[in-house]
């Protein structure tokens, strides 16, 4: 019996908005905070990216401090006794990812508890794993609340792809979209907090799968892409759940633009669902946001309240899926309660 999990607020601070009821508005409207940024592409033009519109330019660790620190303030006002009685998971990008804006994470611990007064957290872990990183992040969270030595536990999400590093990387790869590509990503960056607890929130988690796949988008032995590992995500969520594919009626999902991560969910759609089912609508943080990386998962968590909150949600179990560039797979099933 897995422990109990519910999600009960959230923050949110992303190209579309500085909080989560404006950046979920906004992306239910499908709109977008794509504009020319400082960098330039090889054909001379400006990249396109999707940065947050912060009051002053911070940059580095300072510039993801002041953005998660927002998202924990906002999470925090809705649940004002949760503080001082919450663990803290901090979900960061890859160790091995180029232009990783976040060093050894103590100086980022730090600052985030200083601009947001959190005081003495509860248990600090971060966790690199990308954009998977939130479903990890859950997965850890239910093993502290089933210790049952702690009430809340705060997920945090904050990354950038918008640094000179990763920028130049990411050309060099051909991964970015230019005028000269159309098979790639737009660089962006977000920050997100969910607070969870054992009960009394607006969603619940029932179902978590966790896999890894072996022909990943870098992989070097040029394995063909049968998208096995999100295969056994979808699988393990759904059996946990104990929901079947065709009872989803709603898919959130990372697909962050190039074809290789839609191939992959729709190669995992295809061998788990077995029964007849209406058409499942997909939303995209892509289409708004960009590549937010390890922000991604409290994103959509996030998203997926305000949904269900404002009644634009369809009824139904949720799915929540996210992946990584090296092969790191997550699926979550969350349920208005």
């Amino acid at each position: 019996m897995k422990a109990a999990l519910d999600f009960v607020s959230a923050g949110m601070v992303t190209a579309v908005g500085l909080d989560a009821a404006s950046s979920c508005a906004a992306m239910r409207a499908r709109l977008d905070g794509f504009q020319e940024t400082r960098f330039a592409v090889p054909s001379g033009e400006w990249l396109i990216g999707a940065p947050v519109p912060l009051p002053r330019n911070w940059i580095g660790e300072e510039r993801l401090a002041h953005m998660a620190a927002a998202a924990i303030i906002e999470a925090f006002e809705i649940v004002p006794q949760a503080r001082g009685q919450t663990a803290l998971i901090l979900c960061v990008a890859e160790e091995d990812r180029p232009g990783r804006p976040v060093g050894d994470g103590r100086n980022l611990f730090a600052l985030i508890g200083e601009i947001s007064e959190l005081g003495k957290t509860i248990r600090p872990r971060m966790i690199a794993h990308g954009r998977p990183s939130g479903h990890v992040a859950l997965d850890a969270a239910r093993r502290l609340l089933a210790s049952g030595s702690i009430g809340f536990v705060m997920i945090v999400g904050v990354d950038s792809y918008l640094t000179p590093t990763s920028v130049n990387h990411y050309l060099r790869e051909t991964r970015l979209v230019t005028t000269m590509n159309s098979n790639g990503f737009i660089p962006g960056e977000a920050a997100a907090a969910i607070l969870c607890a054992p009960s009394g929130g607006v969603l619940r988690l029932t179902g978590l799968g966790l896999a890894r796949e072996s022909a990943h988008i870098y992989n070097e032995m040029d394995y063909p892409l049968r998208g096995e590992g999100m295969t056994s995500a979808y699988k393990n969520a759904l059996a946990e759940s104990q929901r079947l594919h065709s009872d989803v009626m709603l898919k959130i999902g990372d697909l962050v633009g190039e074809t290789y991560w839609f191939q992959q969910s729709a190669l995992a759609m295809l061998r788990t669902q077995r029964e007849r089912s209406t058409v499942q609508p997909i939303w995209t943080l892509a289409a708004s946001l960009g590549n937010i990386g390890a922000a991604a998962g409290p994103v959509m968590i996030a998203w997926a309240m305000q949904a269900v909150q404002r009644g634009y949600a369809p009824a139904g179990p949720i799915m929540v899926e996210a992946s990584g560039d090296n092969g790191a797979c997550g699926v979550a099933i969350v349920e208005a309660r």
